[in-house]
């Protein structure tokens, strides 16, 4: 008998487990916009998703339709009109997967920018409800760097961290 590996493979530790009013529509949008892969589909009653799976680089997302007439209930963002939570995606031009994201149906929020700590960052909020943040590395930079640039960004501190 085969040994079963504790966490699966292609699998990391962390892994988002979003709740969406549209799955179908979500998974849509991340092909679209971030280039996903679909990797598994279960249909439910009603026609909705009961668990799906997407790769986005190399990282896996699980996502699933709500069910909020369920016992165990759900809600995604649009229900809870919003979400505090961000998705942080790295990307190599976030440039290019913003103008993506936006052409397959995401509001920006924030445009690109370059940002004091080295990247280039952005956020966006998808179809669905879900915050995501897009950044690409650009320089590698200390803390004391991070700090200098951030009061001289925001005309602030006393430079003590």
């Amino acid at each position: 008998m085969a040994t079963v590996k504790p966490i699966p493979d292609d699998m990391h530790s962390v892994t988002p487990h979003l709740m969406c009013e549209g799955a179908a529509e979500a998974i849509d949008f991340y092909v679209k916009a971030f280039k996903a892969v679909e990797l598994a589909r279960m249909p439910g009653p009603g026609g909705k998703i009961m668990h799906a799976m997407v790769r986005i680089g190399d990282s896996t997302v699980m996502l699933a339709d709500v069910f909020p007439e369920a016992e165990c209930g759900t809600a995604g963002p649009k229900a809870l009109q919003g979400s505090p939570v961000y998705l942080h995606l790295y990307v190599e031009d976030v440039d290019a997967i913003m103008a993506q994201a936006e052409a397959a149906g995401a509001t920006i929020t924030m445009p690109a920018a370059d940002m004091f700590w080295g990247d280039r960052y952005g956020q966006l909020i998808d179809p669905v409800g879900h915050r995501w943040s897009v950044a690409t590395h650009k320089e590698d930079l200390t803390p004391e760097q991070m700090q200098k640039n951030m009061e001289s960004a925001f005309g602030c501190g006393d430079g003590k961290a």
